[in-house]
């Protein structure tokens, strides 16, 4: 911007219309990079729909029996709400006797373990296993007892077990996911299935932007990197792993097979197991009458709840991620290992879009003129055209996925939270960036969990088949 062109301006809205070109520049170029990025996966994906490469294939009814004894884990901090319902509720749904279901509480946490006990009253393939540490601790932890647990099962009884999966404390799990994991861990060490958040009446706009965000990215986004055999993350709720994987994983020298030390030890868990040669997959699937087969859950209904859940996934992806797995693998795996920790500078850059966005009407309103560069403007006229194309091409593909699950009403919903979600990322992000510092200078990892005051299948009649 020439000086001259500055003249007219009020002086102290000089350094408010600089800021605003280079702030524009800054954003701009992040933006259709990121865009760009985006329209890489997208083109993949249609190319491997088209080539038939990633169909959409239908499940068999649930199997009256296992192939093997299976573990259920679920790691329980502060769940009196919805335990026992849940307990019951993946009782119900996978009734098969090989299924054993561990739920790990802990002693300083005396109304999870009632809850506990009560989900537990009709089952005796139910074990309540007490932490011999106060809570909380890491999610990681829990699980790592609840596989000396396992350990303890197969010595008292004289039996190995074949597979572990894992769930939360809110999970409602989908009748027939039993049975495809059952069928695949035969062939891989590791199985995924989609997750599938539930709509909360009268929260749409906060919780029903992760129904959104899984829609796209459990349709399109590990589709993608299951169909070119690139490393898959674990999502820690409708994920299996074998038996015999679990046990190498504790060999490479750790107390147990999860990461007590991450905050993501789900998502590092799919990349260990692939660098110890084991395979993974995800598989989506749908039953008889055309439901996904998912694990459904209730998220977080409230903008501050959203970014403390968002900003622990940013933290333990993201910043631990880039300290404990590094960058390794294909350029492939590369790349997605940058999608995955893109969380901060998405932050960064989105919090420069709105800041510019402020800038403007603040200039536009002082009815401040803006100075020509020819030498700039064809340039900036193609960010600003790009980028507008961007928003609408993104906005599209975001509305066919929500309305391929919820319904094209849904739709409609999921393009006006958008700016919700950018809301929440750009909080989640700067809050993550302060615990990883923290961390740094040596404040201890805690399970910075989401309250759940409500379950899925409340409504549902639970064990219902499908």
């Amino acid at each position: 911007m020439d000086a001259e062109a500055l003249l007219p301006l009020a002086p102290q809205l000089h350094w408010l219309s600089l800021l605003e070109r280079e702030l524009f520049l800054f954003a701009a170029f992040w933006l259709v990079l990121g865009a760009l990025d985006e329209l890489a996966v997208d083109l993949a994906w249609l190319w491997l729909r088209a080539t038939g490469r990633i169909p959409t294939r239908r499940a068999d009814p649930p199997p009256p029996r296992l192939s093997g004894h299976t573990a259920v884990f679920v790691a329980a901090w502060d769940e009196a709400a919805i335990l026992a319902t849940t307990l019951t509720q993946v009782s119900l749904a996978w009734p098969q006797p090989e299924l054993r279901l561990f739920v790990g509480v802990y002693r300083n946490d005396p109304a999870t373990f009632a809850a506990a006990c009560r989900g537990a009253a009709h089952d005796p393939r139910i074990r309540i296993v007490v932490h011999d540490r106060p809570g909380p601790t890491t999610k990681a932890d829990c699980l790592n007892g609840l596989y000396r647990a396992l350990e303890r099962e197969e010595t008292r009884h004289g039996l190995v077990f074949r597979t572990v999966i894992l769930q939360d404390a809110e999970d409602m799990v989908h009748p027939a996911a039993i049975g495809v994991i059952d069928h695949a861990i035969g062939t891989t060490a590791m199985v995924q299935l989609p997750v599938r958040p539930a709509l909360a009446g009268g929260t749409r706009f906060v919780s029903g932007h992760y129904a959104d965000e899984f829609a796209e990215s459990h349709t399109k986004g590990l589709v993608v990197r299951d169909a070119l055999g690139l490393d898959l993350p674990a999502a820690g709720v409708g994920c299996a792993v074998e038996r015999g994987m679990l046990r190498l994983l504790v060999a490479a020298g750790s107390e147990g097979p999860f990461a007590a030390d991450s905050l993501t030890e789900d998502y590092e868990l799919g990349f260990r197991i692939r660098r110890m040669g084991g395979g993974s997959r995800f598989l989506r699937l749908r039953d008889r009458n055309g439901e996904l087969i998912a694990t459904t859950s209730y998220f977080p209904n409230e903008i501050g709840p959203a970014a403390r859940q968002k900003a622990r996934w940013i933290h333990g992806i993201a910043f631990q991620g880039w300290d404990r797995l590094g960058w390794a693998g294909s350029w492939a795996n590369r790349w997605m290992m940058l999608r995955d920790r893109r969380g901060p500078m998405a932050a960064l850059v989105l919090g420069t879009a709105y800041l510019l966005l402020a800038i403007e009407a603040v200039l536009l309103l002082r009815g401040t003129p803006h100075a020509d560069n020819s030498a700039m403007a064809p340039w900036l006229w193609s960010f600003a055209t790009f980028l507008m194309l961007s928003v609408l091409w993104r906005s599209a593909w975001r509305a066919a996925f929500v309305a391929r699950e919820y319904g094209w009403s849904e739709a409609g919903f999921a393009v006006l939270r958008i700016p919700v979600a950018n809301v929440i990322g750009i909080m989640a992000g700067w809050r993550a960036l302060a615990a990883y510092c923290g961390n740094l200078r040596g404040a201890a990892l805690r399970w910075d969990k989401t309250t759940h005051a409500a379950h899925p299948a409340a409504g549902v009649r639970l064990g219902s088949p499908t």
